[in-house]
């Protein structure tokens, strides 16, 4: 009875592990981010070029980037409540946040935000008390 007993969890374990195996690994299990195109902080100048598509469980990486041309913030706490931050680095010093709703830059720099999109929607980060289109970086996560 014990052998058909270990035949039974070693066919399980098998199954599943193909199962598992031909669905590939997600997020930070992948072992890099994909890169995204960057999004540039510039007085006057739209945020992005275009809006970016993500995959719902892949790991991404995107640089927010400021010419120090005014202080300038971005705000996106809606785009931060549905991805999970791995972590912001800013000037080599790596921070890993339970929650983000903001950055702001005082002078040129760069932060790059290491992330996995969770949540499908449609979500905006603004600079904050800015109307127009060019003033906002829009994300889809399928």
């Amino acid at each position: 009875m014990l052998f058909v007993k270990n035949i039974g969890l070693a066919a399980a374990l098998l199954l599943f592990s193909g199962f598992t195996y031909a669905q590939g690994m997600a997020g930070v299990l992948t072992g890099g981010a994909t890169a995204l195109d960057p999004i540039t902080l510039s007085s006057g100048m739209p945020l992005a070029d275009k809006p970016y598509e993500l995959e719902s469980g892949k790991y991404y990486k995107i640089d927010i980037v400021c010419d120090g041309s005014a202080e300038l913030a971005i705000s996106g706490a809606e785009f931060f409540r549905n991805v999970w931050v791995d972590e912001v680095v800013i000037n080599d010093i790596e921070v890993r946040p339970l929650g983000v709703d903001s950055l702001e830059f005082d002078d040129e720099g760069t932060a790059t935000i290491k992330f996995v999109a969770i949540r499908p929607g449609t979500y905006e980060v603004r600079i904050p008390g800015s109307t127009g289109d060019t003033q906002k970086a829009t994300f889809t996560i399928k």
